[in-house]
């Protein structure tokens, strides 16, 4: 299945499900494709291996959920909330997030490639060893957020406010220092060589001392 693009128009629907309270629940193992989800309240359901396919969701809440290995594939979060909710494991390869909240979230692991994050609040989030290639953060907020060991390859980082952001470990290949607030964010020695380079300075191995 193709990967759906940044600003593509949310995938069409067959079925959809209103105002249901979900909360709590365990909804492991479900599978739901072409679903749109309306004011579904989510808050701390248990999620191990759900798979939801070209769903949209719109004016859901996520808040304190908990997803292991679950899929959300080219998926539509419109006015959602994710307040402390936690993603190990997960696919979310071409989902698209718009006017979303995410206070303490947090994401180990698993493929975000192709989001659609631009705007976003992710500052105070916590993001570890996810794969986000050609990841759209345009004119995101990661300030104070946690963005390490992640593959950045492609990533969208224009305007992408990084200030004191733990980046280390993660692809700043494609980052732009100047086309984003990097102030006090905390890279590694590798990532400094990166950043310098691009900054088109010239890095090379120290010069010995002259001798006396």
């Amino acid at each position: 299945m193709a990967e759906r693009r940044h600003g593509a128009v949310p995938p069409p629907t067959e079925s959809e499900v209103r105002h249901e309270d979900w909360a709590c629940d365990d909804i492991s193992g479900q599978e739901h494709a072409r679903v749109a989800f309306h004011d579904v309240d989510l808050t701390e359901v248990v999620n191990q291996g759900a798979a939801f396919t070209e769903c949209v969701f719109s004016d859901c809440r996520f808040n304190a959920s908990v997803h292991t290995d679950a899929a959300f594939v080219n998926c539509s979060f419109t006015n959602c909330s994710f307040f402390d909710a936690t993603f190990t494991g997960c696919k979310l390869v071409g989902s698209a997030f718009e006017r979303c909240s995410f206070g303490l979230l947090k994401v180990t692991g698993g493929d975000w490639s192709f989001v659609g994050l631009p705007g976003a609040d992710l500052s105070k989030s916590r993001i570890t060893g996810v794969r986000m290639r050609e990841a759209d953060l345009t004119g995101a907020n990661c300030a104070d957020a946690t963005l390490s060991h992640a593959d950045l390859a492609g990533a969208l980082l224009l305007r992408t406010n990084l200030s004191r952001t733990d980046l280390r470990g993660s692809d700043l290949s494609t980052l732009d220092p100047i086309a984003a607030n990097v102030r006090a964010a905390i890279i590694d020695p590798d990532q400094a060589a990166t950043l310098a380079e691009a900054l088109g300075l010239s890095v090379r191995p120290p010069l010995p001392p002259p001798a006396t």
